[in-house]
């Protein structure tokens, strides 16, 4: 999965423990998310969206092969 956290998270000149002190999880958390090292679970991903106000969608972009018909 792809994210937009870092571009994010930087246009609001916030650090990564900032984000994950806002958030709840730890800074090595937020380093992982970004380096694409680590899926959030879902909760976190709705904590990130609601942080950023903007849809789960705006930040993550699965990798996902199209499912044949």
């Amino acid at each position: 999965m792809r994210t937009n956290i870092t571009a994010y998270r930087e246009c609001e000149g916030l650090s990564q423990g900032e984000l994950a002190t806002a958030v709840g999880v730890s800074r090595q958390t937020i380093n992982a998310i970004e380096r694409n090292r680590y899926d959030p679970s879902l909760e976190l991903a709705f904590k990130l969206a609601a942080y950023f106000e903007c849809s789960i969608e705006v930040l993550f972009e699965p990798d996902i092969e199209p499912v044949g018909e």
